[in-house]
Order: structure tokens, then C-alpha cells, then sequence
């Protein structure tokens, strides 16, 4: 009996001390390892190149004349008693005007990239050509320094075209990825086409001496009068600021989109004031 049991007690004693051991194991070999998934490689955009593009969109023109028929009032006005009675020169004022259209042209830039920062230069053409044009009239009686009755009656127009402009602009951009916004400002250079024209009526006389004549104890009346039709038209090169921003798009490495704002203000000129506001789509080819 003693023979029988012990053989099979170390039997069983293996036996638990395999099936502990394999409890311990572990099976992931049957399964296959884990493995962590290859992550897509990221698109590195470099931004520092040339560019070339073409850019379209829409223009809104505020057009100012407040002060624009002034010289030319004045040219008829300052010897005489329209000027100093009346003020004459400070009479027309014709209020501004908004008119828009669509607006087209180019852009040429560099950029340099520097971790994320994008710094660049560029220069751009668009061409507008919009007329816009406003209008103004004033009549005047007083009885005037010199005793006479004066009626002054003016009549006048002012035009302003903006033909075309260029800027030359800095440019700053936060790359991320495939996506830059960016901030940009620097001068403007366009050609303006204005116009002004002038119908000027002045005339007094002496209502004593009208009403003496009448009653016939007078034959003299002391009366003037001047009428003149002035138009002038000349083309100005006028200088402003262009300011700006926009967000702008790499396709692949080489194509570029671009989505901007841009805001132009001129300098008066000739008592016209200008300023732009265009937004725009444009497409460039990086080198």
C-alpha cells in the first residue's frame, strides 16, 4: 500500500506545482503582441520662397468732396463782396458718396520663416476704375457792405475716379501646418481722375435807388452783376497707407490660397478724399 501511495502523491505534487507555474504565465504569444498604430507623418509646409499670384474680389470706395469746389469758388469770389460778405468759398459742401465694384490684379512677395513666424514683403496692382460723383447747390440774399441787395447762387460737382493702386506692405504670418494667418501694412500709390465743375451767379444792386427810379426822381441804380462756367478735370498720383490682414491656405507645398482684407486710405488731394475697402481671394505659386 505504502508502495502505491507514494509515487502517486509526488505524481499529484508535480502536476500542482506545473498548473501554479502555468497560471503565472503569460499567454500574449498565443494572441499576438500589441503594437501601438503608425501615426499619419505630418505635412511640414516651409513658407520662405517667392511667390506669384493673382487675386480678385469686391471694392467699396468711400469718396470724399467736402472741401473739393473750394479753389475754385474762391478763383471768382476773392475780390469782391461774395467772398468777404458772404464767405462764398465755404458755401459748397458736397456730401460723400459710397460706390463699389468688383476689383481684380496680381501680387508678387518673399517670406522668410522662422520657427513658426512667417516675416515677408510684398507688392500687389489693382485695378478699380469707379466713378463716383456728388453735387451741391446754395442761393444767398443779404443786403451786403456796401448797401446793395447781393443774391449769390452756386451751383457745383465734383468727380473722383480711382483708376488703379499698388501697395508695397510688410508682412507678418504664425505658420501652423498648412494654415498661416497673417497682419500686413505699408504704403499706397494710385492714379485718380477728378473733376470739378462750378456754375457761379453773383448780382446786387442798390434798392433805394431802384425804387427812386421807379417813381422817376432817379435814373441811376447801382447794380452789378457776374456769371461764370468753370469745369476742370486733370489726373492726380496720389499717396496713402494700406493696411490689412488675412488668413492664406498651402494646397500642397507649392500652391498657395489666400483669403485678405485690405483697407486703403489716400491723402486728400485737391479737397478729394479716398479710402478703399476690398476684401478678396487670391492663388499663388511658391518657388
Amino acid at each position: 500500500m505504502r508502495t502505491v501511495t507514494f509515487p502517486l502523491l509526488a505524481v499529484l505534487g508535480l502536476c500542482g506545482v506545473n498548473t501554479a507555474r502555468a497560471a503565472d504565465l503569460d499567454y500574449d504569444y498565443l494572441r499576438g503582441a500589441d503594437y501601438d498604430p503608425i501615426p499619419a507623418p505630418v505635412r511640414v509646409i516651409d513658407w520662405s520662397g517667392v511667390y506669384v499670384g493673382g487675386h480678385g474680389g469686391y471694392t467699396s470706395a468711400a469718396l470724399g468732396f467736402k472741401n473739393a469746389l473750394s479753389p475754385l469758388v474762391y478763383e471768382r469770389s476773392h475780390n469782391s463782396t461774395a467772398e468777404s460778405d458772404f464767405g462764398a468759398s465755404g458755401l459748397l459742401s458736397p456730401p460723400s458718396r459710397r460706390v463699389g465694384s468688383a476689383s481684380f490684379g496680381g501680387y508678387v512677395g518673399y517670406n522668410v520663416q522662422y520657427d513658426s513666424f512667417v516675416f515677408g514683403i510684398e507688392g500687389d496692382y489693382t485695378n478699380f476704375g469707379r466713378l463716383g460723383s456728388s453735387s451741391d447747390s446754395v442761393g444767398r440774399i443779404k443786403t451786403n457792405s456796401l448797401g446793395l441787395q447781393e443774391t449769390l447762387n452756386l451751383n457745383g460737382t465734383s468727380a473722383t475716379r480711382i483708376t488703379d493702386y499698388g501697395t508695397l506692405r510688410a508682412r507678418l504670418g504664425y505658420a501652423i501646418d498648412s494654415l498661416m494667418p497673417y497682419v500686413t501694412g505699408g504704403v499706397a500709390i494710385g492714379r485718380a481722375r477728378v473733376a470739378d465743375s462750378l456754375s457761379y451767379s453773383d448780382s446786387g444792386f442798390d434798392v433805394s435807388a431802384y425804387n427812386a427810379s421807379l417813381a422817376g426822381t432817379s435814373t441811376f441804380v447801382n447794380q452789378f452783376r457776374a456769371t461764370y462756367n468753370d469745369q476742370r478735370s486733370r489726373t492726380k498720383v496720389v499717396a496713402g497707407v494700406a493696411l490689412g490682414a488675412g488668413i492664406e491656405y498651402a494646397i500642397t507645398p507649392n500652391i498657395l490660397l489666400r483669403a485678405e482684407y485690405q483697407y486703403v486710405l489716400f491723402d486728400s488731394f485737391d479737397g478729394h478724399k479716398v479710402n478703399l475697402n476690398t476684401v478678396r481671394a487670391g492663388a499663388a505659386i511658391k518657388f
